[in-house]
């Protein structure tokens, strides 16, 4: 038999094993898988959502692990479960495991300034090969020198989300370091280029020997490989056109993970079985460090607008993660937002419980809020923060 086919052949047969047992839900109540495939069928021909990749947790592990629709529509394309999809800001979770294992072994620590870790000032260093390696324009920003490992990982570093956004494009520290949330890539982005030279390693060599070869995930880097030309989820507009695939990214710790659903899948089982890290480590990386109180992740809401709104479920964030508390214990949410792709991502860890949802459509997120409650049952995420249907 041809590999491929067999290789296609195997990975329905998983599929059909995961989404043929039941769910239990937050509440304890038990829905069919049958009936959740049911339900998705429904919501993404109402919303129009292209396709959806999407894996359910019990018991600290996946018991249902299905894909819907397709990777390219206007050529009806079929999604895979080995299928790689761009994963935006899901990104950023990965590489808050990988800075907590280097803190583990004594790499780095989260509240030591960042810049005291090189041997010259972070301007000398020129240019480099990307636009994220340029921080030539903080000659003459002190305030760089007071973000740590911690401030990055919480967005509270002082960096707008990128450096673009400023009125003239160049990296600058906006808020004074630790004293407010805004969400940052450039954050995550600064404290790479420090790991990178801590360890004379670029991120992908990290993340390949830290993460992706301990847990199996072959189909993941932070950079376009040859090998996902044959099997790659192309992102939609709401409308169905398609967004140009962009395969020239330099690696970005905060948004240019590739994977696929069985490869990201592995990663949050390893999460709710504590598997990579100490416990220790999982405890500080969930644990509320700074509280939230705005209306909104994003736009003038996430800047000025104070709200109480949210303090029942105290959301805050952890390190790489957001952190809301529950009558189920802690949830560790993190999300995904590019052109053409959205997912989102929640682990109780208390209950084993958790949902990943990948879509390669602008409409995703439309879905998300009625597919938490009805999947899992969660009514917690705070959705009117992440701007779902706004």
């Amino acid at each position: 038999m041809n590999l491929k086919i067999l290789s296609i052949l195997l990975l329905f047969l998983q599929s059909n094993l995961l989404t043929s047992q039941t769910i239990k839900k937050l509440d304890g109540t038990i829905l069919p898988a049958p009936m959740l495939t049911k339900k998705i069928d429904e919501l993404m021909k109402a919303s129009n959502v292209q396709g959806m990749a999407i894996s359910v947790f019990n018991k600290n592990r996946s018991v249902y692990k299905k894909v819907f629709g397709y990777k390219r529509i206007d050529i009806k394309d079929t999604m895979l479960t080995n299928t790689n999809m761009y994963g935006a800001s899901l990104s950023k979770a990965v590489f808050a495991v990988l800075v907590m294992k280097l803190i583990e072994v004594g790499k780095i620590t989260l509240d030591k300034p960042l810049h005291t870790y090189l041997p010259k000032p972070i301007y000398e260093y020129g240019k480099g090969t990307s636009w994220n390696q340029d921080y030539t324009e903080l000659k003459n920003d002190t305030l760089y020198k007071k973000i740590t490992a911690r401030m990055c990982l919480t967005h509270t570093s002082g960096f707008p989300n990128w450096r673009w956004q400023n009125p003239d494009e160049k990296i600058a520290v906006i808020y004074t370091p630790g004293e407010r949330f805004n969400y940052s890539g450039e954050g995550l982005t600064y404290l790479q280029f420090i790991l990178e030279k801590i360890t004379a390693r670029t991120l992908e060599q990290l993340m390949d020997e830290k993460i992706f070869k301990p847990l199996r995930m072959t189909k993941s880097a932070y950079t376009w490989r040859p090998d996902f030309e044959s099997n790659y989820a192309t992102g939609h507009a709401s409308d169905n056109k398609l967004y140009e695939k962009d395969k020239d990214n330099a690696a970005r710790s905060a948004s240019t993970l590739e994977t696929t659903l069985d490869d990201y899948t592995l990663f949050l089982d390893a999460m709710l079985q504590k598997k990579i890290l100490k416990r220790s480590s999982y405890k500080e990386m969930f644990k509320t460090q700074y509280r939230i109180r705005t209306k909104a992740q994003f736009g003038p809401l996430s800047r000025n607008t104070v709200t109480t709104d949210f303090d029942p479920i105290q959301l805050g964030y952890g390190l790489g993660w957001g952190v809301i508390h529950t009558p189920n214990g802690i949830g560790a949410f993190k999300e995904g937002h590019g052109d053409g792709f959205q997912h989102y991502s929640i682990l109780f860890p208390a209950k084993g419980i958790g949902i990943l949802m990948m879509t390669n459509s602008d409409n995703g997120e439309k879905i998300f809020k009625e597919l938490l409650t009805y999947s899992i049952g969660d009514t917690w995420t705070p959705w009117q923060w992440e701007g779902w249907g706004m």
